[in-house]
């Protein structure tokens, strides 16, 4: 029987992180409440969410009197708690491919993403420039971790099975907005094909950041 539950999620929607975590309750369907905390207005480092999360990151999760941090883990828990299988498989290999995605999403990918976001997405909202030398030292990174996930994605749909999971949001997430990150994806026509495929689904459209981007700066 599936459990309906509505969770707090503390979450500014235009972060990689939040967006990750919103997007996944969209995929499964699951009920929260969004209590919004602006990112760029500094939210997360206020005492109020510090005595909820002392890291003073986004998101985090209220389910009564439990607490809990770290995006991938909330996603986890909120697919476990609600019981949808197929955003969240039940079977231990799916399960276990799921979180090696998530795992290798936020120790690989999200730091080979990073600094394209900072430096082509992030700066120009602040009126500042890309720093190109950033950018430079940071490409071999990049197609490294992009070469292993075009090569997996190849002959397949989606990351792990038939159907869009966490895997695919989790992976998906550090490059949430990659037209204006830049990044340099000529030479992947899987990635390429398949975050088009990531960008069609509804839990990813309804979870748009572009809305909550402050405008840039004159």
């Amino acid at each position: 029987m599936e459990q309906r539950m509505s969770v707090q999620l503390y979450a500014d929607p235009c972060t990689v992180n939040c967006r990750k975590v919103l997007a996944g309750c969209h995929l499964i369907g699951a009920e929260y409440e969004l209590i919004y905390l602006s990112y760029f207005a500094g939210g997360h480092r206020q005492p109020e969410y510090l005595a909820i999360n002392p890291n003073g990151m986004l998101p985090a999760l209220k389910d009564g009197g439990f607490v809990l941090w770290e995006s991938d883990v909330i996603l986890q828990y909120i697919g476990a708690k609600t019981a949808q299988h197929t955003g969240y498989p039940s079977d231990l290999i799916a399960r276990s491919d799921v979180h090696r995605w998530q795992a290798w999403s936020s120790a690989q990918w999200f730091p080979a993403c990073y600094p394209f976001l900072v430096e082509n997405a992030v700066k120009p909202l602040l009126g500042q420039s890309a720093d190109p030398e950033v950018l430079a030292a940071s490409v071999a990174t990049f197609h490294r971790f992009a070469a292993v996930l075009d090569a997996h994605l190849r002959g397949r749909i989606w990351i792990v099975g038939e159907n869009p999971t966490f895997a695919d949001i989790s992976v998906a997430a550090p490059m949430h907005v990659h037209t204006f990150q830049k990044l340099p994806l000529d030479r992947y026509p899987n990635i390429r094909a398949w975050i088009a495929r990531v960008e069609a689904l509804d839990c990813w459209r309804e979870t748009d950041p572009l809305p909550h981007f402050p405008a840039p700066a004159e």
